[in-house]
């Protein structure tokens, strides 16, 4: 368990600098040089290289679109074509693509290493899950979901180390010493705490999966339902429970679906806390009220997500709020997904230039797409025209 990698990530950037430093009289004895560390870059399209461009029913992205400038519209390079777009009534899918290709111009999203482009990533489904759960604790609701804990610190070094920007470090005092915060595996002693969770539910991998999928809805014994939304973490990266029990030889390579994991697990009941203590990341938890129980949960851009046009991204990769052409296809099948989405959400086991999470819904349809939804997949950022691509 690599408990203090990111201070070591930070004794290596200055041991790399005193070894630079080193480098200017005694280039004899220095190492070589770091391979080049992986970035997002925005690659000049043209419409017609977008598959399925033409085909998509962009009326039914269109709210989304405008729920997107609700938040986005308010900064300065979306502020213009935000407006336009309010003032806008489209009366068929040609309409929008057409307000789309006036106003915005395409730009293919890769990860670039170095001379090596690659245009090509990781889709993932998600959904917002039904749990059933208790405001205290009993012998049937026992797995506790958290707030963020009072003694949760967030350490940003970027102001005096460029080369950590985004990498912000979850941590905690003891005495004097800023350590690494507690991982899942020792959450539980963590003093602040107490016990002290918004809800208990009765389900750990319900719980788990609730963690990853960043939102989802509690059905409380008086029948009140109270949403859960992502709201912080505690630093660790990201590990994938069904690559560990292909690891592990439990599952085939392939297979490690979300129904793949639930069947290993009942069958399995006393190995589930080894096996979800195997991701040392843990999401902490804001309560919202359900509103209007038709629509999906906030985003983290702060508008409601849209199912089939809503997007969970890397927001060092692309900016929330923008719009993302996808292309991929649906889960288990080469059956093409070619859709116009929106950059409205993130999670932590987002991360990466080509990588994004796909909002399938609520209920257990959308569960079913979402679990089983593992794909290959290209994105187009697309960006309003005249506009400084991001980080520019």
């Amino acid at each position: 368990m690599n408990v203090g990698f990111p201070f070591r990530m930070l004794a290596c950037a200055a041991l790399a600098a005193a070894i630079l430093a080193g480098c200017a009289t005694t280039q004899s004895t220095c190492p070589p040089p770091p391979p080049p560390a992986p970035h997002t870059a925005y690659h000049p399209s043209s419409w017609s290289e977008l598959p399925g461009w033409n085909g998509d029913e962009m009326m039914d992205a269109w709210p989304a679109f405008l729920e997107s400038c609700k938040a986005a519209g308010r900064r300065p390079r979306w502020e213009s074509v935000c407006d336009i777009a309010r003032d806008t009534d489209p009366a068929t899918s040609a309409d929008v693509r057409a307000f789309f290709q006036r106003y915005f111009e395409p730009f293919a999203i890769v990860k670039q290493v170095g001379s090596q482009a690659d245009p090509v990533g990781l889709i993932t489904g998600y959904f917002e899950p039904l749990l059933y759960g208790s405001r205290t604790r009993s012998a049937r609701f026992n797995t506790p979901l958290y707030a963020p804990p009072p003694d949760l610190l967030t350490v940003d070094l970027a102001a005096e180390y460029p080369m950590l920007r985004g990498m912000r470090i979850r941590a905690r005092l003891v005495g004097h010493r800023v350590v690494p915060y507690y991982s899942r595996a020792d959450l539980d002693h963590d003093p602040a705490l107490k016990n002290d969770a918004i809800v208990w539910v009765n389900d750990s991998l319900s719980a788990f999966f609730l963690e990853v999928q960043g939102s989802g809805r509690v059905q409380l014994p008086t029948g009140e339902t109270i949403r859960l939304h992502y709201a912080d973490e505690n630093g660790y990266p990201y590990r994938s429970i069904g690559r560990y029990l292909v690891d592990h030889g439990d599952l085939e390579r392939g297979t490690a679906t979300v129904p793949a994991i639930r069947g290993w697990a009942l069958a399995h009941p006393d190995q589930v806390p080894q096996l979800l203590d195997a991701d040392p990341s843990v999401v902490f938890f804001r309560e919202e009220p359900l509103g209007n129980p038709a629509l999906g949960p906030m985003g983290s851009l702060g508008v409601p997500l849209t199912p089939s046009r809503s997007v969970a991204i890397d927001p060092a990769a692309i900016p929330l709020g923008a719009p993302v052409f996808l292309a991929t296809t649906y889960p288990d099948s080469q059956t093409v997904l070619d859709q116009l989405v929106f950059a409205q959400d993130t999670g932590g086991a987002i991360r990466g230039s080509v990588r994004a999470d796909y909002f399938w819904g609520i209920g257990a349809q959308a569960a079913a797409q979402a679990g089983d939804m593992r794909q290959r997949g290209r994105m187009w950022l697309i960006w309003p025209k005249g506009e400084p691509l991001p980080g520019g």
